[in-house]
């Protein structure tokens, strides 16, 4: 797909030279490249842990703002106005998130002479606190949903209106977004719980703990439409997107133009937007959302995000339009390089974020170090939009999101076909990902009909969450990777320590008058299953060598005539060719530890060797893990509260501890009744995965 150039003026503009990004990673790096090409200077602010990212890299300039914290740093309105000055930028780009839709940022940054790029502030305010925006929408004649959207922050008073609503409802923060400060109450008695965790999420988020609640549409849809405005007060919009398939409240996946709209209903969608906009006095990038009812095909208004939206490259494949350049131009004063009856979409365009979390641990985030990481291969229908580089950290911090693999095809079904490939291209080790699972989604066949809705994941899970045993024919080619691996290890190290003539030296497997015979347990460590593993060595060499591998698990036994090679011309990706029982096989491959990652066209399948010592305990680690009188960190994470002291007698379901992790928020509960035995982290500290937080004396 081709982007447009910028090449309309449509009377006085001011000219930006230079641009300051409030922002960091994938977006950060997104609107560079649009800068870069625009021949515009750019600036990347920076807190301590990015000092070394990929955004700084990028920049022209980088300012550094602050600790780690991005209250302390990136949401720091002064801090970011002042970098804006310190290095004469003409105007700030605040991506999405952190202070993109902040009207006090918008306000300072016209009180100090700086462009922002964005609505201004008065339209800011109005879309963002959610219950001011649904009366601005009633009264344009726009459809809303039922719920109440006042000031009244009393938790009785919430509590008796969730009741007159009638369950389920939806609470949300009032200046909320991507997911946080929004949770689903299905009765009562659960409804005092949720508020008080939305409230926090808020108040950490948003620095505003306000709420609505509303009656929440069971199996809706989420239809967001993209629209367009400048100074002159035009108004378009690029046709809409489906964000229905979500985790948590948050997207995951998203497709344009929607499945399965009429185009009447399409341009129905698309007018209503507009209205929207211009009775905000709209300036800028805006998206629209919308729950649609599936049953009744009708809509209804859900919020407007006044900014740039993660999900925006997917309207750029169908319309070839570049939504940052229109940005900067409306910026400048420019008109809208099209008018309505211009804009046209073609094709259909998927894009599936990629996250450091681990699906089949209820989704909880993932942090850490991205010691592998490889991308597909970059074109006009396959972008990869990302912040970060092998080696780079996935911080606590912040947002998971490593990646967003965006395609385009002629169709839908080519389109999700395309998707699945790539994906199976985006080689990740050293951290738990979602990968193998969006494969899993793109490949669902009710997904493939159309037949998507907010509860999606949800209805599918037992599909998309199974954990089956590995293919047989991975075992040996787990083994051989290892094996040649370990191969060049040991001859690398030789030749350089000992007499390379020797051939004791030069091949671990050598021996004089019979095969060399070693044994391993290997355990597959998505399932869990443990294979023991008989390995003969026919013949090994440098380009081609032969194995008589049996594995057998509690079910089956298998035996395999192996032969390979392993690439090694990579200081660290590695590619294997093999072939088992005549059959010919490549893997990508990685090595962590004591771990070997097969990458192939089926997604990633990881085995590790059980050493002695593992092979001991791992028996007694299993139960300990399980054991419901301890309650370990799920994830690296934040201890945001006890809810619990010493001696205290819990029951099921009991909330212990709350846990912060990448901006959300995890209630850890009692699994049985009992006493409060052990307490052994506090508010603020910092805890790893694993690691023990409470323990609780069964009661007799």
């Amino acid at each position: 797909m081709h982007l447009s150039v910028r090449n309309i003026h449509n009377g006085p503009t001011k000219r930006i030279t230079k641009l300051l990004i409030a922002n960091r990673g994938e977006i950060a790096c997104r609107i560079i490249r649009t800068a870069r090409r625009l021949q515009i200077e750019t600036v990347a602010v920076y807190s301590d842990v990015d000092k070394d990212s990929m955004h700084v890299a990028m920049a022209d300039q980088a300012v550094h703002v602050g600790p780690a914290q991005s209250a302390h740093s990136y949401l720091l309105k002064d801090r970011i106005v002042n970098a804006a000055i310190k290095t004469n930028s003409q105007a700030i780009h605040p991506g999405y998130g952190f202070l993109s839709e902040n009207t006090s940022f918008a306000q300072y940054c016209q009180t100090n002479n700086i462009i922002f790029i964005g609505p201004p502030p008065n339209a800011i305010e109005s879309m963002g606190i959610k219950s001011k925006s649904k009366e601005i929408m009633s009264e344009a004649g726009v459809p809303v949903v039922e719920g109440y959207h006042g000031k009244d922050q009393n938790s009785d008073f919430l509590q008796h209106q969730a009741n007159k609503i009638g369950y389920p409802v939806m609470i949300k923060a009032i200046k909320g977004g991507g997911g946080k400060g929004m949770k689903i109450v299905s009765k009562e008695s659960e409804f005092f719980e949720n508020l008080m965790s939305a409230k926090r999420e808020s108040l950490s988020s948003f620095g505003d703990d306000s709420v609505l609640i509303e009656k929440y549409i069971q199996q809706p849809r989420h239809v967001e439409v993209q629209v367009f405005a400048d100074q002159h007060k035009n108004c378009v919009y690029l046709f809409e997107r489906d964000c229905s398939v979500q985790r948590r409240h948050q997207k995951v996946m998203e497709e344009a133009p929607a499945p399965g709209l009429s185009e009447s209903l399409r341009q129905h969608l698309g007018e209503t937007a507009v209205r929207a906009a211009k009775a905000v006095g709209y300036e800028g990038a805006g998206t629209v959302e919308f729950i649609f009812d599936n049953a009744t095909n009708k809509f209804y208004f859900m919020e407007m995000n006044t900014r740039l939206q993660v999900e925006h490259p997917i309207t750029e494949m169908i319309t070839g339009v570049d939504l940052v350049e229109w940005q900067i131009k409306v910026a400048e004063g420019e008109q809208l390089p099209l008018k309505q009856n211009e804009i046209k979409f073609r094709g259909h365009s998927v894009q599936a974020r990629i996250y450091a979390e681990d699906p089949y641990n209820n989704f909880l985030p993932a942090a850490g170090n991205l010691q592998y990481l490889d991308y597909p291969t970059v074109s006009d229908d396959v972008r990869v939009e990302t912040g970060v580089r092998q080696g780079d950290d996935v911080s606590v911090h912040y947002d998971p999101m490593i990646a967003k693999l965006v395609v385009w095809s002629e169709t839908r079904s080519d389109a999700f076909a395309k998707l699945k490939n790539n994906l199976s291209a985006f080689n990740i080790a050293g951290l738990s990902t979602n990968v193998q699972f969006l494969m899993s989604l793109c490949a669902h066949h009710e997904l493939l009909k159309g037949n998507v809705h907010t509860g999606f994941i949800e209805q599918h899970k037992n599909v998309l969450l199974s954990k089956n045993l590995p293919n047989p024919e991975l075992i040996p080619q787990a083994v051989i990777a290892l094996i040649l691996y370990n191969e060049n290890k040991t001859i690398s190290t030789n030749i350089n320590t000992n007499d390379p003539y020797s051939p004791f030296a030069t091949q671990t497997g050598f021996r004089v008058n019979h095969n060399y015979v070693q044994k391993i347990k290997l355990k597959h460590n998505l399932c869990g299953e443990l294979y023991d593993v008989r390995i003969e060595y026919c013949g090994v060499g440098s380009s081609d060598s032969r194995f008589n591998i049996c594995f057998k698990n509690k079910d089956t036994e298998i035996e395999s005539n192996v032969r390979g090679s392993l690439d090694t011309s990579s200081s660290n990706k590695f590619h294997l060719t093999c072939i088992v029982d005549g059959t010919l096989y490549k893997s990508n491959i990685a090595f962590i530890e004591n771990s070997v990652h097969l990458f192939n066209k089926d997604g990633e399948n990881e085995f590790t060797v059980i050493l002695p010592f593992d092979e001991k305990t791992i028996d007694s680690n299993e139960h300990d893990t399980e054991s419901n009188e301890i309650i370990l960190a799920p994830t690296q994470a934040t201890v945001e509260r006890v809810n619990v002291n010493l001696g205290d007698n819990v029951c099921i379901g009991d909330p212990i501890v709350v846990l912060t992790a990448m901006k959300m928020e995890y209630v850890v509960k009692a699994q049985i009744e009992g006493k409060i035995e052990k307490i052994l982290h506090k508010e603020g500290d910092s805890v790893r995965k694993g690691e023990l937080l409470v323990k609780i004396t069964p009661k007799n």
